[in-house]
């Protein structure tokens, strides 16, 4: 159990050793090369596209089915009221 903590202590104490020092202010990238350069708003249009497309699938296929349990309560609500004596 003693190695274990042992172990963990020096692990901490090498990161805290070998850490690098961070930034006090704010430095933009002024030249990026062009092969890291992504150009993201056709992906994200293409992801928006997507989404609209799946949610008005959904819609009409829940619109559809909905129109189906209707017409079938109506067609068995007719049933029973025609098989009332």
């Amino acid at each position: 159990m003693k190695r274990i903590y042992l172990a963990a202590l020096l692990l901490m104490m090498n990161t805290i050793a070998f850490a690098q020092p961070g930034q006090s202010e704010f430095k933009p990238v002024t030249e990026v090369p062009a092969s890291e350069q992504l150009p993201s708003a056709p992906l994200v249009i293409a992801a928006y596209a997507f989404v609209w497309l799946a949610f008005v699938f959904y819609a009409w296929t829940m619109w559809r089915k909905l129109g189906k349990v209707e017409q079938e309560l109506r067609t068995l609500s007719a049933q029973i009221v025609n098989k009332r004596p």
